[in-house]
């Protein structure tokens, strides 16, 4: 099945969405991970189509989403992609609907479904379950950081490549993915520039984070997902999200399912047909 680029105009601020599959299948929203985007999700989206109508949503300042306003104190927060996230679901008149999210967007997605419990029927998370929380001793030392860096308002040098294979290898090489794999998101992320091409995504989605949520408030969060629970993770464990973490916070979801799968944090791209018959199956769709 072909993929479709649609607008969402939430208030304020105008998203991007890629869509693949029937428009009368029942819906589930894809998040990406941080400084992806939609394309994410074309390998798996592809397979799961003929089950779902499966809306790959482009976050705020990712992929070719508006970017934030101009203004030395923007910060990308994660209550507000939260917020961005329901309105787009309003926009898309989607009152109940399935929801993915791999890392940032797993993230995301559980704070979702504790925020709007009522409308997330089921839950699959790949690389992650709530937000990275803080360590109450780096607080201190994180907030002064985060103020310096903004206080400073150096402009971030924009890297321009001069085509697009050139992007692709750096991606590459970032994210320790086959080029192969990388490609489509470096494609939907980029933008055309004279001399080349430069990074569309919003350059301050790499500044510090001022302030995260405590391991504590984390759980307290988790324990108000109701939906049906699926969690993929990478083997070997994918260094910021320990196991005995993880672990902790499933515990406190009343209905949730562990798996692993040999692989790396992009597991939907590395085995997209192996995920998309777990998800199936999390789906009761199989």
């Amino acid at each position: 099945m072909t993929e479709t680029d649609i607008p969402v105009a939430i208030p304020g601020l105008p998203l991007a969405a890629r869509v693949h599959g029937p428009r009368d299948a029942p819906p589930l929203l894809a998040l990406h991970g941080w400084l992806d985007n939609a394309a994410s999700f074309d390998r798996l989206a592809s397979l799961l189509a003929l089950h779902h109508r499966v809306i790959a949503l482009d976050l705020p300042g990712h992929g070719r989403s508006a970017h934030l306003p101009p203004g030395a104190f923007v910060h990308y927060h994660i209550a507000d992609y939260v917020a961005a996230v329901l309105a787009a679901a309003d926009v898309l008149g989607l009152e109940q609907f399935d929801l993915l999210g791999h890392s940032l967007g797993a993230g995301v997605a559980s704070l979702v479904a504790a925020a709007a419990p009522e409308r997330v029927r089921r839950l699959a998370l790949i690389e992650g379950l709530g937000p990275l929380a803080d360590d109450p001793g780096n607080t201190l030392e994180r907030f002064r950081h985060a103020a310096d860096r903004r206080l400073a308002r150096s402009e971030p040098r924009l890297r321009t490549f001069a085509d697009i294979d050139a992007a692709v290898q750096v991606r590459s090489r970032a994210s320790r993915m086959d080029a192969s794999l990388a490609r489509p998101i470096v494609e939907r992320g980029l933008v055309e520039v004279d001399g080349g091409y430069r990074w569309s995504s919003d350059p301050r989605l790499t500044q510090p984070t001022p302030v995260r949520l405590a391991e504590s408030q984390v759980r307290t969060l988790l324990a108000g997902i109701s939906a049906p629970t699926w969690l993929l993770l990478a083997h070997p464990q994918t260094p910021y999200l320990p196991e005995d973490m993880l672990r902790a916070r499933a515990a406190v979801i009343p209905a949730i399912r562990i798996d692993h799968m040999d692989g790396s944090h992009h597991l939907h791209l590395e085995h997209p047909e192996a995920v998309a018959r777990l998800l199936l199956d999390h789906f009761s769709l199989m």
